[in-house]
C-alpha cells in the first residue's frame, strides 16, 4: 500500500517496440495519490500505447511498472481490477443490449465472492453479496445523475449518456486508480462540462485518483493537476497546466513548427 507521499503508478523506463517502430521511448512518470494527471499529445504521440501498458494489456518491452507498491509489469490485464485500477475506453465497449444497471453491476465481478452452491441457490452470502452490490450500483447511478434511464437498454441512449454508463461501470470496479481515455470525445459542450464536474466530484468525494488521456485542452487545463506531453513516443514536458501550455516545445508539437519558431507565441 503506497502513502500519500509515494506514487500510486510510477514508469521507469519504459520502451514500448513494434517490430522496428518505437512507440515510447524511455518514458518516465509518477502519478500521485489525489491528483487528477492528465496525459496529451498530437495523434500518434503513443498516448494509447502507454495507458495499455499501465492497463497491462500490452506487456512493455523494457521498463518498469509499479502499481500501488507493486512490480505489475507483465501481469494480465484481469489481475488489475481486484488491485484497484480501473479504465474506460476510447471507443464504447459497453453492452448494449443490457440496461443501465446491469452495465454497472458488471464492474463489481471480481469483487463479489461467492461459493457455487450458494450462488445456485441464491441464499446465504451470495444474497447478501448481491443486495450489497445492487445497492452500490444504485448509488453510482445517484452519483452520476443517470437515475431516469436506469432500466434502459443502453444502445437505445445517446453517445454521451452511454459513455457516462460506461463510467459508472469503471467506479463499480472500486478503483483507486482510474484511467479515462478520450472521455468527452465526440461530446457537446454541456456534456464535456458535466463530465469534468463528475471527474473532480470522483477525485474530491470518492478519493479516487484519475488518470486521463484528452484532447480537449479546455477540461486538461480547467482540472488537471498535473500534465505529461508525449511527441513520437517520448516526454516531451512535464508540470503544471500553466507550465506546459507555456513550453516551446509543446506548442511545436502542436502546431508542426520547429520550436525555436514559437517562442513569440508562449512569450
Amino acid at each position: 500500500m503506497t502513502s500519500p507521499h509515494q506514487p500510486l503508478l510510477q514508469m521507469s523506463g519504459v520502451f514500448k517496440r513494434f517490430g522496428g517502430l518505437d512507440a515510447l521511448s524511455g518514458i518516465e512518470l509518477s502519478v500521485m495519490p489525489g491528483q487528477i494527471y492528465s496525459i496529451i499529445g498530437p495523434n500518434g504521440a503513443g498516448k494509447t500505447t502507454l495507458f495499455n501498458l499501465a492497463s497491462c494489456l500490452l506487456a512493455p518491452s523494457s521498463g518498469q511498472i509499479v502499481f500501488n507498491g507493486e512490480d505489475i509489469t507483465g501481469l494480465a490485464a484481469h489481475q488489475l481490477s481486484k488491485r484497484g485500477m480501473a479504465r474506460t475506453f476510447q471507443n464504447l465497449a459497453v453492452f448494449k443490449h443490457e440496461t443501465v444497471i446491469d452495465n454497472i453491476l458488471t464492474g463489481m465481478h471480481a469483487h463479489l465472492h461467492t461459493h457455487i452452491w450458494s450462488a445456485a441457490m441464491f441464499w446465504g452470502s451470495a444474497r447478501k453479496a448481491e443486495i450489497a452490490a445492487r445497492q452500490e450500483a444504485e448509488e453510482i447511478v445517484e452519483f452520476l445523475e443517470i437515475e431516469t434511464i436506469r432500466d434502459m437498454p443502453v444502445g437505445t441512449l445517446s453517445y454521451g449518456l452511454q459513455k457516462r454508463v460506461e463510467l459508472g461501470r469503471a467506479l463499480a470496479m472500486r478503483p483507486r486508480l482510474l484511467l479515462l481515455d478520450e472521455m468527452v470525445s465526440g461530446m457537446n459542450q454541456e456534456e464535456t462540462e458535466d463530465i469534468a464536474r463528475f471527474i473532480l466530484d470522483i477525485r474530491e468525494e470518492r478519493g479516487v485518483t484519475v488518470m486521463m488521456i484528452e484532447h480537449d485542452m479546455g477540461i486538461v487545463m480547467d482540472i488537471s493537476d498535473h500534465v505529461c506531453v508525449l511527441n513520437f513516443g517520448r516526454k516531451i514536458a512535464n508540470g503544471t497546466p500553466s507550465e506546459v501550455s507555456a513550453n516551446p516545445e509543446v506548442v511545436a508539437a502542436y502546431l508542426g513548427l520547429a520550436a525555436q519558431d514559437v517562442q513569440g507565441l508562449v512569450a
